[in-house]
């Protein structure tokens, strides 16, 4: 007989939906989101839990972690050893949770790596102090059960939270769909403003704000969110937070002594290093960890003169390394309802206090229970004592004493059973008197217990006295301050460089170097073997170096970052990507906004400012369109475009000078023409300009020609005086054969 099988039959995309809508509810409620009661994720509950079931509480002695992970997953959590060990490992870190749940002994991490903790075999931990807050009313009847996962054992639903721990250590998961990011807060601020909503109800979230500032971390960095950003986070339950180190000054040094939170140490460390290799930093002279156990975190950054902007500097680390950082913030969490939502602040407070409220209730009504199941018990008791001859004879003659009891004294079941199970001893006259006493001590209590019931004003000002006792055993000040600061920025490279004279000298071969000073003899620098000079610029240690290609292109560096000229240099080919038939054949350092005048060889040029010429780009930008055949002359500086004359020479000996404000100012191109070379001898390569200088009024330059040069002074200058684009006139013999002009200085 062929067996019948029952089954269902569903679509697969039916099917699948479930499965996931299943899983995801499965994620979201028993995995990565906190309950607005307790605070606590399933994991984390379990944790505790499992601790004060070993007796691990605050006063016992440390054990072995691995005897704890073991019970945790054995008797209520059945997943992985190393996730729940790394839970409990987190919420033993000083520098994670805001109150530590777990108290370690041995390595459980550090702010550099929390993740480098010691394998569970070698650390051993026990509970804090604060997480008696958690657990201290569990036997009272305040929390409901529930079958762990192989229904052998019991486990609480949630735990009867005395202190809104869902604020006070906040707590971050990713779910299916939905994340949560719930920062710390302070206890004495919270308990504030529990007050404040048990007091008045319909207080508003900037009146609740009045006593809660802000998230309270648990490093002592600042946190610098404006206070009307920090409002509009607790009235959507979105936003983010930026915290910002602590740092004072030491002579010329600055002393950095508290990190943001989750900042690592290390990498901070790695990041400012890294910008000082790529001479980003070059007032930086030297980076000095001086951490030790009386300075948890002291980072010392070494400044090479008290000339230098402190607060630009320490305004471009805050926005380039960990020394700032932002941390989201998503009220996202288990409401009372057992739902998944985003919560506003007064939503957290007044959930939570709806569940302290019934926590409270539960636990009198609990010891209410109790002290009336005493009292009735002490009645029979009393009522036997009144009859003890009868109640021994019953005792000892009655075939089923407990019914006769019943029978003759009008007692309960429990009342007999009392009567029987109490001992000779206790059948004295003093006992008799010290149950009347119990007596009267438990119907106080009752009366007390119920007043307190059957009044909201009592219960309110239990639950305020309660908290108050624990804010002052677990409470203590504010690490986090919140303080108004400016936004960060990147600074300007050159705006923190010291601004010092230097000399940028270029080779034919394009290696470059910087020497410290104008004065420098170009004569007595040494070069390559088969290198020789180019040409040079003096410049400024905190400006750009321009360098011009024969084809056009130029190219730019940070002045401060050339190499000096104690060496060779270093070639410019390793910083940017010229072409094969390219070199280098000139440099200038001046301001962005300096007026330059840029020539090529074809007699063509234009005025332009400095900051045209520069690049960002390893193969530069094309700034002069330079004819075939012809090259880049080095750029001449003009100090006053309205009155200064260009000076342009050729290679037959013909010298022209013109205003020059005949010259078109551009950011890029070929430009005008110069000086007249005549096209048949300008085509053949037979003449071609020399070179350009740029004078003023009783200004004078020379006139290279081979060692010889010739002086001419302004009044001399009257003879080659003329228009844009003409011959010019030819300078005396002996002096046609140019080689260069010179201003002179």
């Amino acid at each position: 007989m062929s067996k019948i099988l029952n089954f269902e039959i569903m679509p697969m995309g039916e099917y699948a939906e479930k499965a996931y809508l299943d899983y995801s509810m499965y994620v979201v409620l028993d995995r990565a989101l906190p309950f607005v009661g307790d605070g606590l994720k399933p994991v984390q509950r379990r944790i505790v839990f499992a601790m004060s079931e070993l007796g691990l509480s605050a006063k016992s002695k440390h054990k072995k972690s691995a005897r704890t992970i073991g019970d945790v997953i054995g008797k209520y959590h059945p997943h992985g050893d190393s996730a729940s060990y790394e839970a409990m490992v987190l919420m033993a870190q000083p520098f994670s949770y805001r109150y530590p749940l777990v108290d370690g002994q041995g390595n459980f991490g550090s702010p550099d790596d929390p993740k480098s903790f010691a394998a569970m075999r070698y650390t051993e931990s026990r509970l804090t102090a604060y997480s008696k807050s958690l657990l201290q009313e569990v036997p009272l009847g305040t929390i409901d059960w529930q079958p762990n996962f192989d229904g052998t054992l019991q486990e609480p639903i949630f735990l009867p939270a005395r202190l809104p721990n869902i604020l006070l250590n906040g707590g971050s998961g990713i779910a299916v769909g939905m994340a949560t990011d719930v920062p710390p807060h302070n206890l004495r601020e919270v308990s504030a403003a529990l007050f404040q909503l048990l007091d008045h109800p319909d207080s508003s979230i900037e009146d609740l704000c009045q006593h809660i500032q802000g998230p309270d971390y648990p490093t002592f960095a600042d946190i610098i969110t404006p206070r009307k950003d920090i409002i509009d986070i607790y009235t959507s339950g979105k936003g983010s937070i930026r915290m910002r180190c602590i740092h004072k000054r030491e002579d010329k040094n600055i002393v950095i002594t508290a990190l943001p939170h989750q900042a690592s140490p290390a990498k901070i460390l790695e990041q400012i290093a890294n910008q000082m290799r790529a001479k980003k930093l070059p007032m930086v002279e030297d980076l000095r960890d001086e951490s030790d156990h009386e300075n948890p975190f002291r980072l010392v950054i070494i400044t090479r003169s008290n000339r230098i902007d402190y607060d630009g500097l320490m305004s471009h680390l805050y926005a380039s390394t960990d020394l700032e950082k932002s941390f989201r913030v998503n009220l996202n969490m288990i409401g009372l309802d057992k739902r998944p939502q985003v919560k506003t602040l007064k939503m957290i407070l007044q959930e939570w206090l709806v569940f302290r409220k019934e926590t409270v209730r539960r636990r009198l009504q609990f010891k209410l229970d109790k002290v009336e199941a005493r009292l009735h018990i002490l009645e029979g008791l009393l009522i036997a004592y009144l009859d003890l001859d009868e109640v021994i004879r019953i005792i000892r003659e009655e075939e089923n004493p407990k019914e006769a009891l019943i029978a003759t004294f009008k007692l309960s079941e429990i009342q007999a059973e009392a009567v029987l199970e109490t001992k000779l001893r206790n059948l004295a006259r003093l006992e008799e008197m010290k149950i009347r006493t119990e007596q009267m001590e438990l119907m106080a209590e009752r009366d007390e217990l119920s007043g307190i019931l059957s009044s909201k004003a009592k219960l309110k000002k239990l639950i305020k006295t309660e908290i108050m006792e624990d804010t002052e055993l677990y409470g203590d000040a504010r690490r986090s301050m919140i303080v108004d600061r400016t936004a960060a920025k990147v600074f300007d490279e050159t705006s923190l460089v010291p601004n010092e004279p230097n000399t940028i000298i270029l080779s034919k071969a394009g290696w470059v170097r910087a020497a410290k000073g104008h004065e420098i003899d170009i004569q007595k620098i040494n070069f390559k073997s088969g290198d020789e000079y180019a040409h040079h610029a003096l410049g400024r240690s905190n400006l750009n170096a321009v360098f011009l290609s024969n084809h056009g292109r130029s190219f730019s560096l940070l002045s401060h970052t050339l190499p000096s000229a104690r060496g060779q240099g270093e070639a410019l080919t390793t910083k940017f990507k010229l072409p094969d038939d390219s070199q280098f054949v000139a440099t200038i350092c001046e301001k962005a906004d300096t007026i330059l005048l840029m020539a090529s060889s074809a007699g063509y040029g234009f005025i332009t400012e400095t900051e045209n010429l520069y690049s960002k780009v390893k193969a530069g930008k094309q700034c002069i369109s330079v004819p075939k055949g012809f090259t880049t002359l080095a750029p001449k500086v003009i100090n006053n475009v309205d009155e200064d004359f260009i000076i342009c020479v050729t290679s037959a000996g013909y010298l022209l000078a013109f205003p020059v404000r005949e010259l078109p100012q551009l950011a890029k191109g070929k430009g005008n023409k110069m000086i007249n070379i005549p096209p048949k001898l300008l085509k053949a390569g037979d003449e071609y300009m020399v070179d350009i200088v740029v004078v003023g009024e009783d200004e004078s330059f020379l006139v290279w020609a081979g060692a010889r040069y010739i002086r001419i002074k302004w009044k001399d200058l009257q003879n080659f005086l003329g228009y844009r684009a003409k011959r010019g006139n030819l300078l005396p013999k002996g002096f046609r054969n140019v080689e260069r002009l010179e201003k002179e200085i």
